[in-house]
Order: C-alpha cells, then structure tokens, then sequence
C-alpha cells in the first residue's frame, strides 16, 4: 500500500493543500497533522471581523468536517510534528511515527516574541491563534486601556477594532510612522492620520525599556520616562517563519523553508507552502517569503496539485488587504529590500481618503494599491511589473487601457 501524503501544519494553507490534491485528482491517504485542536481556518479575522464579534469561527473555517470526512482526509488535529526523517521519508510525533509517500510543510510563522513582556507577570499577550484573539476580545470594552506595542497591520487592525468597541488605545512604535517599512513614509502617514483621528495615542519613534505588573494592570516604560498603564498590551512586532522542523532535518533555511518556484524544497518529496516558505518568484527574479492570507491559499492550492503530481509555477504577485475604520485597501506587487525610487500618488491621500499609489524603482512599476477604490485592482494589475507611464499613473489618463 502506497505511503500517505502528509500535510504538517493545519492551518489555511493546508486547508487549500488538501482540497487542491483531491480536484488534482489524487485518491490516496492524506494526513494532516495540526498543533491546534481545530481545523484550518483563516487568520485575518482574528485581528478584524472576529476580534470585533462580528463574525464567528465558523465563518473562518476553511471546510467543515463533514467536508474532509467526504474526501478522505484524516485530520490529526492536537499532535505535534516533532521531527522530520527526510531520508526514511518519515515524521515523528509523541504517539510513533509516520511513514510519506510525499510530505508538505504547512507549519506557517510565529508572532516574534518580545523578551521584556515575556520575563514580566504583566497582562500580555501575543495574536496568532482563535484563544489569542478571544483573550484580547474579553479585554475589549467600554473604557478599558489597550497597549499595543508595534505598529504593523496586526497592530493597527487590532487597535482600530479596540477603539470601535470603545476601548483606549495606545499604539507604541519605534520607528517614525507605523507601517514605515512596508509602505514608505507617503503612504504610511496616511495610516498615522487615520489613527490619531479616530483617538489612538500613537507614540512614534519610542523605545520601550521595562514592562512590569502593576496590580492587575500593566506598566510599559518608554526611554523618554513615559510610563503607560493598561489592562492589556497586544504585541505586534512581526512574525518569524517556523523553520525548526525543516531545519533539524536539513533542509536548507533562508528566511523561510527554501523551494523552487515549484514550493518543492531540496528533497524530491518534500514541498513547503504558506508563511513558511521562502519560495523562488519566476516573476521577480528573487526569493521571497510572504505572510499574507492570499499567498496562503495560492500556495496551498498550487503544493497540494503538485503533490498530487503535477508541476505547476507559482508566479501570483503578493496581494494583501486591510480594513481599518471605513478604511479599506488592497496592495499588490512586491517593493523588495531594494527599496523604491518614488511614489505617485493618484485622488485624495490626505481628505476623502480615496487614491492610489503606486511605488517606482529604475522607472518601472513595483507595486500598486488603492484605498476606498474597489473599482482598482483590475486597473492597478495592468501596470504593476511594467515601465511607467507616468500620466496614467497620474490619472491624467485612463489607467486601464
């Protein structure tokens, strides 16, 4: 009997995996293994709609169970992967071991971890996972102090949905805008704007030095002397891919689980997808990793038909999205560490709120995206990955076309 497919990791990514495998045609045995207790669901509402208790697990679930009972999949959900045999093509968890026919690595990124929280007794915590989200949803309400230290899209998605339950945020970010890296200072305080109109303290360019317990409280002490109260800090300071698995078995590591443009590693059976991966771009002409919710379903589709025994390329542009407030907007495109030249700005950043923009490096179009424009995105991916042209970039001419 052929050894079964096996997906370590059971989040979206696997969730996709598995359903791109079985439309591929493949019928064998596939085993998912998953830390967490529950099926694969998705992750962005845990910072938005479900953070705000305006949606439910139910809604963020990939499949309901009844759906992997049809198709054969056998969820191992609450068993933990602890070591990966690629030569005896085998995983290991605490109950024996598992034999693979092929294996895909689905083990995603964990929230980078602050050491001066975690060596305090204070009200912290971290958001990953449905019981994160449940635990900074209890601390939400009518006047209650939220510290959120780090101001990327977890932050600020989790400070905008605090301040609309009414709660009092401050958000604490060393650099100089939130957003500064991912966005460049045009577009970034936007962000900065919409947050200081909406009540958030962002306290910019702050070091944070001490975290203690003070009662039931929490004390965040900040190098010019400030110290802030709250009833719970959520820290935001990104993500680190989990790696350890690949890494003790051999697998070659740069910021992320190294695969081809195929998400296959250096083992012939052996795939990796999702925020893990650090994946070949044929577009790009580079390696890059990406923690966003539409990689993970591109990826996981794409590794599970090629799983299945097909060779397909991945070569989808990064897309992200975010809702803010009344603020939404979608990105495409990838800006690289190279950096960009300039960024042309299109509508009213700074009023209405509704522009696009686009980022430029040697003339050529890096990334676009939009805000409050959901006619874009058709139009923004007809430029994004070639020469300017600067008066449809401008609007003085049709952008589509």
């Amino acid at each position: 009997m052929t050894a079964p497919i096996v997906v370590v990791g059971a989040g979206l990514t696997a969730g996709k995996a598995v359903e791109g495998l079985r439309e591929a045609g493949h019928d064998g045995p596939v085993i998912v293994y998953g830390d967490e207790t529950l099926p694969p669901y998705e992750r962005p509402p845990l910072s938005k709609s479900y953070l705000a208790g305006g949606s439910t697990l139910a809604d963020a679930t990939v499949h309901e169970q009844s759906w992997y009972d049809e198709h054969g999949i056998e969820l191992r959900l609450g068993s933990k992967v602890q070591e990966l045999d690629v030569a005896g093509n085998r995983v290991v968890t605490q109950s024996g071991s598992q034999e693979f026919s092929k294996l895909l690595l689905a083990t995603g990124a964990a929230p980078r971890r602050l050491g001066l929280a975690d060596r305090s007794d204070a009200p912290v915590t971290y958001l990953r996972a449905v019981g994160d989200s449940d635990r900074i949803r209890g601390a939400l309400v009518e006047g209650a102090r939220i510290a959120v230290i780090g101001g990327g899209w977890i932050g600020l998605e989790v400070a905008a949905t605090a301040r609309q339950a009414g709660a009092e945020v401050t958000v604490v970010e060393s650099f100089d805008l939130p957003l500064l890296r991912v966005l460049g200072h045009e577009v970034a305080k936007v962000f900065a704007e919409l947050h200081r109109e909406h009540g958030v303290d962002l306290r910019l360019g702050a070091q944070v030095t001490e975290i203690e317990r003070r009662g039931k409280l929490g004390a965040v002490h900040l190098m010019d002397g400030t110290v802030l109260e709250a009833d719970l800090m959520v820290v935001g300071i990104g993500a680190l891919p989990n790696t350890g698995l690949a890494e003790r078995a051999g697998l070659p590591i740069e910021n992320g689980v190294v695969v081809d443009e195929h998400l296959r590693t250096s083992h012939p059976d052996v795939y990796a997808a999702g925020d893990v991966a650090s994946a070949w771009h044929p577009v790009l002409g580079t390696r890059i990793r990406v923690e966003h919710w539409d990689n993970a379903i591109g990826q996981g589709t794409l590794a599970g038909r090629n799983l299945a025994g097909r060779e397909e390329v991945y070569d989808r542009l990064p897309y992200f999205y975010t809702d803010q407030y009344d603020f939404g907007m979608e990105y495409l495109g990838h800006v690289g560490p190279e950096g960009y030249d300039e960024v042309v700005l299109q509508g009213d950043p700074h009023g209405s709120r509704q522009f696009r923009a686009f980022w430029l490096r040697d003339d050529v179009v890096l990334a676009g995206m939009h805000a409050n424009d959901w006619d874009a995105m058709d139009p923004i991916r007809s430029v994004v990955g070639r020469p300017a042209d600067r008066g449809r970039l401008s609007g003085d001419q049709p952008l589509a076309g």
